[in-house]
């Protein structure tokens, strides 16, 4: 993924108002990030935890969507559970089920999409290995550049449904 600046950060966003562009916490030293090692860029609002945003690129252009982290998820799972995103298994609450609110009328009526997703939003560093769960060692016969190209996939799968205007 390419740097992004905090201005072309706030106009890509696609699922809320400007005004709420405006206002959302951006991520503290957006030049420091790992640029090279993310596909995209996900963070969690430390001023409300259950807020997240997920910047990234599709079709050459930068798309922000707001998440809700959904309420009946902060107890821990008594299994492992796997990211919708990146595949990679996490122990108790490292997934998490995110919600976007779709893009258009479908979005404006209270349609959402849901994915569960690592909680941590880090999952372009766990299919990377630059990151570990508390699970410890994959155990997949994937080289690195397929998981890369599955979570590629996936996280488009996810973006496309929150594109799509259209109330089903």
């Amino acid at each position: 993924m390419k740097p992004i600046t905090e201005p072309d950060l706030r106009a890509c966003f696609v699922n809320c108002s400007k005004g709420e562009a405006r206002r959302l916490a951006v991520p503290r030293g957006l030049a420091g990030h790992p640029w090279p090692d993310l596909d995209f860029l996900g963070w969690r609002d430390p001023g409300a935890p259950e807020r997240a945003y997920l910047v990234a690129e599709r079709g050459g252009d930068l798309v922000g969507v707001t998440l809700r982290l959904a309420q009946d998820v902060r107890r821990s799972f008594a299994k492992s559970t796997l990211c919708s995103v990146c595949v990679t298994p996490h122990a108790g609450t490292g997934v998490a089920l995110f919600t976007a609110p779709r893009v258009g009328a479908a979005g404006r009526q209270g349609n959402t999409v849901g994915a569960y997703m690592c909680a941590d939003l880090d999952c372009s560093l766990y299919v990377r290995d630059r990151k570990r769960t508390e699970l410890g060692t994959r155990f997949e016969s994937l080289t690195v550049e397929e998981r890369i190209a599955r979570a590629a996939a996936n996280l488009d799968a996810f973006l496309a449904k929150v594109l799509d205007g259209s109330v089903s």
